[in-house]
């Protein structure tokens, strides 16, 4: 039996591509068990068996008067191969696929699934686990098996004969590309976005634009948000635009109700409604930044030699004031949702990684209802070792920053200038720096009073305003923040004046970072922690990584959703969280 193989393009399926394999000189006991074999192989069952008049194809391959069995298997992407059996001439008639007295016994089912192995099959008529050998034997045939790779006693490519190819279905468009496949045949899929002209003019939208649909007639079902999939050719326009003809279209999933929101619904009956209320094109543009500001983040983290942490997010202890603290039960004992992945940063530093980062959730029970508070949000942490002090970790970051919003402005810049009217601004470096107590200062002038050691929201707003007025700048990191509203293991200044070695980074007002150099000292590390009045058997495991020799390290975390709102100039942090958590909302 001789076997080849070719490919090729038919031009009569829109260009799919095919591959024929010829077996030459197969007696009909060999073809059952050629077909089953390349079923097993590709996972598809064999179509389209039938006899073919080829003589001259015949004649081509070294074979002049055999009679041809043709099958087809449709593969996934467009494309075909085609099995041709050349049988051999002393072969008696008979019906390609039907049973032959010499035919190998195939067992049901045994053409699919797992891949034959040639020296190992399924015994059994039926193919059942732990049929024993020899049982189930065919009449006149030996003891059935998945049919092993047939053997091949020479190798010639030849190419497959000329017929009609089965149809291939057309390829999926998205609508923004619709202009560039004038006078092609497509298929769109998407949300009906209105319907017109009585049914016979449907908008679809899908998450790259809106295109026009026009039907014959109107079809059941089109109604607005239907889920719809529509073939036909594309067709200019009267407005000069384009549109696809449809010759075929099915709504895929119906609306069974009215739709309970709309764009203009308050923002708490969106949210009950999330699913619906993220079709919306502002949403989707929303994760679509958030996804090329992730990249962009880790690209510059992998250039810089960061490795990635997943660390837990239970913990065995409280923190040190208890406040904004989820516990939750484990095994008859409580347990608590991390607030912060900094102790597991901080350990890995202790561990010689040198260099980390995390996107992960943290968990803060914090009871404010506002715009920018939740329960459950991503935070972004990094940490760096071999540090002199804070001011590497504010150079990394502003570096970090300043790249990650230049491949936003890059991607996303025209529509989010479109979709929201605002610029993105890509920050220069260095970002201006202002110590706290200037900062209290600039603030108090033009305002009330600030809370001892910190600035409150409103005192935020106000520097924001004074730096941008000021400075030109969107950005600006206020640091020496005092030991008191600082947590235990940021270094203190060693001049005594009781300032950590700490930072927070506002944007356009908004705190999006804390960040500081960690006191990495094993006996002062314990007596700021005592001074705190932190207890220290619970933080044992904590405290053990600075006893055998811990670098000097810094680091920060960085709020992604905050940084959302300040790219987009979102006011809540609901419209830029998937599904938002907060006191008054658990579900979805």
């Amino acid at each position: 039996m001789t076997t080849g193989a070719d490919t090729g393009t038919d031009a009569g399926t829109a260009g799919a591509s095919f591959a024929a394999v010829h077996h030459v000189g197969v007696t009909v006991a060999d073809l059952e068990r050629s077909v089953a074999f390349w079923e097993a192989l590709l996972g598809v069952t064999a179509g389209d068996r039938q006899l073919l008049d080829a003589p001259g194809v015949a004649t081509m391959v070294g074979y002049p008067g055999a009679r041809i069995d043709s099958c087809w298997f449709d593969l996934p992407g467009g494309l075909a191969l085609e099995l041709l059996c050349y049988l051999d001439r002393d072969e008696a008639p008979y019906e390609p696929g039907t049973a032959h007295p010499g035919n190998v016994h195939v067992p049901p089912g045994a053409r699919h699934g797992r891949r034959p192995s040639p020296r190992r099959g399924l015994r059994g008529r039926t193919g059942e686990p732990g049929a024993r050998r020899g049982a189930g034997r065919p009449p006149g045939g030996r003891a059935a098996r998945l049919p092993a790779r047939p053997r091949w006693r020479h190798h010639r490519a030849v190419p497959a004969p000329a017929r009609a190819r089965r149809p291939v279905s057309v390829e999926r468009v998205p609508l923004a590309g619709l202009a560039d496949q004038g006078g092609e045949r497509v298929r769109v899929c998407g949300w009906v976005a209105g319907v017109h002209d009585d049914g016979r003019l449907v908008l679809l939208r899908d998450r790259t634009g809106v295109g026009r649909l026009v039907l014959e007639a109107p079809s059941p079902g089109m109604t607005e948000e239907a889920a719809v999939d529509a073939t036909g050719t594309v067709v200019a326009s009267d407005d000069g635009g384009v549109a696809v003809a449809v010759d075929a279209v099915e709504v895929v999933g119906a609306v069974l109700a009215p739709l309970p929101v709309d764009a203009s619904s308050p923002l708490h009956q969106r949210l009950d409604w999330r699913f619906l209320d993220l079709r919306r094109r502002p949403n989707l543009l929303t994760f679509e930044v958030q996804t090329t500001a992730e990249r962009a983040m880790r690209r510059l983290w992998a250039e810089d030699g960061f490795i990635e942490l997943h660390s837990p997010k239970l913990r065995s202890h409280p923190n040190a004031s208890g406040r904004e603290l989820f516990t939750v039960g484990y095994f008859g004992a409580d347990a608590y949702l991390a607030q912060s992945p900094q102790f597991y940063k901080q350990m890995a530093m202790a561990a010689g990684f040198e260099r980390v980062f995390e996107i992960g959730p943290v968990f803060r029970a914090n009871p404010h209802v506002t715009d920018r508070h939740d329960t459950e949000f991503v935070s972004v942490d990094v940490e760096l070792s071999w540090i002199a002090s804070c001011e590497e970790v504010m150079a990394f970051e502003e570096r970090w920053l300043h790249q990650v919003v230049a491949e936003v402005a890059a991607e996303h810049g025209d529509d989010i200038r479109r979709t929201f009217g605002v610029e993105v601004v890509v920050p220069e470096v260095p970002f201006p720096r202002i110590p706290l107590e200037a900062a209290r200062t600039i603030v108090e002038k033009a305002g009330p009073a600030q809370p001892p050691g910190d600035l409150d929201p409103a005192g935020e707003r106000a520097l924001g305003e004074h730096v941008a007025r000021e400075h030109g700048h969107d950005l600006v990191f206020v640091t020496e923040y005092p030991a008191a509203t600082r947590p235990f293991y940021h270094m203190r200044t060693e001049d005594g004046s009781g300032l950590t070695r700490s930072f927070d980074l506002l944007w356009k007002g908004l705190e999006v970072t804390t960040g500081a150099q960690r006191e990495h000292r094993y006996d002062r590390l314990v007596g700021q922690a005592r001074d705190r009045g932190v207890a220290l058997e619970p933080i044992d495991y904590f405290l053990d990584c600075f006893r055998f020799g811990c670098p000097p390290h810094g680091g920060f975390g960085f709020g992604l959703t905050r940084m959302l709102m300040c790219l987009l100039g979102r006011r809540d942090v609901r419209d830029v969280t998937f599904l938002h958590r907060g006191r008054d909302r658990l579900r979805p």
